[in-house]
């Protein structure tokens, strides 16, 4: 009996050793085993018509992933300078995927800036995200300095709203 019971415990100390040591490449641990791979994109632009492509593809441990888009700058004047993008990323992970897409113009000049972002989501709902901000001088110690947002889910009632402004005058 006492033969039986060493015969197995020098069995499971001989499978303990193999499977701690199968877990080494020469001495070091197995990529992904004890360790955090460190990503590794791939990100690209090139100038295209009047305005430029770009991308990026990568991954980390949440998944795969790809954005990509074409951003154009429409105008740069005395009217300020306006500029056009439209993008779109697919996402793969172990907890689902995803796809987004949507367009945007940015608009600016010396004393304000308004942005407007439409997109959507394949399988999901859409939305649109506005906001401006600016800052007028009234006289050399005064300014008047003012901004706001939308934000609208579709399909919900109600959007987020938010305003901001001050009034400051330097004694």
């Amino acid at each position: 009996m006492n033969s039986k019971l060493l015969y197995f415990f020098a069995t499971v100390l001989v499978c303990v050793n193999a499977e701690v040591y199968s877990e080494y490449e020469e001495g070091y641990p197995i990529s992904g085993h004890f360790s955090k791979r460190h990503p590794r994109d791939v990100t690209w632009d090139k100038q295209v018509g009047g305005g430029k492509v770009f991308g990026t593809l990568g991954q980390n441990d949440d998944g795969l992933f790809g954005k990509a888009g074409y951003n154009r700058e429409i105008f740069n004047d005395d009217r300020g300078k306006l500029t056009g993008q439209a993008y779109g990323t697919r996402v793969l992970g172990p907890a689902g995927d995803s796809t987004n897409y949507g367009g945007r113009l940015d608009w600016a000049n010396k004393n304000a800036e308004a942005a407007i972002d439409i997109n959507r989501q394949i399988g999901g709902r859409s939305g649109m995200t506005a906001t401006g901000s600016g800052v007028w001088d009234l006289d050399k110690n005064t300014r008047l300095s003012a901004g706001g947002m939308v934000s609208k889910e579709f399909g919900h009632r109600r959007p987020d709203v938010g305003v901001q402004a001050e009034f400051r005058h330097d004694w």
